[in-house]
């Protein structure tokens, strides 16, 4: 009976233990957490396969039957269009880009959520198909901006500069693009290469 209590500053209390992995409670957790999160169905799977085998650690639950109902309510909510794998994709893709996140951290990011690497491919081509600039560059000034890196430094910029460059290789982006974006003159005359038309 120790291990079920838990002290805080001095006061005792008592943890909950886990519930049972039920079909019942597995869809109560995934209504749940999608009300509060969009998601992609691989990581709803991992999340509520989880519950399930904490369930058959704890309870002694079939974590067979766990998983066959975890796959029947993610093939439920996937057909309802509750989850939409693509749509996930297109909207990190697009939220990612705005970051200045280069394609290899998002594809990374992306296939950690479970993301088939046709819903990846589709989106960042999607991504690709209305940006004037192709490649990983309008990301990586945008990085080096939110980061005041390179031309947005604003002192010991010569001293910096190979920490400026590890900084965007440790986020995704090739040397060429690095470079082209922390040896750039001054920022103005990179954010004018980003919209050439103005």
């Amino acid at each position: 009976m120790a291990d079920d209590i838990v002290r805080y500053g001095g006061s005792r209390k008592r943890r909950r233990q886990p519930l049972k992995a039920t079909a019942e409670g597995l869809e109560r957790a995934a209504q749940r957490y999608l009300e509060r999160y969009d998601t992609a169905s691989g990581h709803l799977r991992r999340l509520l396969l989880a519950k399930v085998a904490l369930s058959a650690r704890i309870h002694g639950t079939d974590p067979q039957e766990g998983a066959a109902t975890v796959e029947r309510l993610v093939q439920r909510f996937l057909e309802a269009g509750v989850l939409d794998d693509a749509r996930y994709a297109r909207q990190r893709v697009e939220s990612l880009r705005g970051r200045g996140t280069s394609r290899a951290m998002i594809r990374a990011r992306l296939a950690a959520k479970g993301l088939s690497k046709a819903d990846i491919d589709a989106a960042l081509a999607a991504e690709l198909e209305g940006s004037l600039e192709q490649g990983d560059f309008p990301a990586a000034v945008t990085y080096a901006k939110r980061r005041r890196l390179g031309p947005f430094r604003l002192e010991d910029r010569q001293e910096r500069r190979e920490r400026d460059l590890a900084a965007l290789g440790r986020q995704g982006f090739d040397y060429e693009t690095a470079r082209r974006v922390i040896d750039c003159g001054d920022a103005e005359e990179l954010l004018a290469a980003l919209s050439p038309e103005e």
